[in-house]
């Protein structure tokens, strides 16, 4: 199940930088209603993966927490820029967010070492 985790929020993201760059061109659409189906998809893979720890830590629900703050600013990005509205906080808050979820993710004993 993790694998389809990673590979959800890895398309996720491939996603969100699509819709971000197709804002100006009006044609972001549809691939922001996709990008709105994989943020469930993350939400569920994510869900599944923390039902079947038998010893739930802090970190998790920091993951958990983190994850959930991820998917949020990304929305509020896409929805910002759509209106034309400041963003800049909104893209600080995913990317600081977005590494940290990662980080946990990876340093969490359900994770794995991309470097062996």
């Amino acid at each position: 199940m993790t694998h389809a985790h990673i590979t959800t929020w890895v398309i996720a993201i491939i996603l969100f930088f699509v819709a971000n760059s197709l804002l100006k061109s009006g044609k972001e659409k549809v691939v922001h209603m996709v990008l709105r189906l994989f943020y469930i998809l993350i939400i569920v893979t994510g869900v599944l993966i923390a039902s079947g720890i038998h010893l739930f830590s802090g970190e998790y629900i920091g993951k958990i927490i983190l994850g959930i703050v991820t998917i949020g600013m990304m929305e509020m990005v896409l929805v910002k820029a759509k209106k034309s509205q400041p963003n800049k906080v909104f893209w600080i808050i995913f990317i600081i967010s977005l590494i940290l979820t990662i980080l946990l993710g990876l340093r969490l004993p359900l994770g794995f070492s991309p470097l062996g």
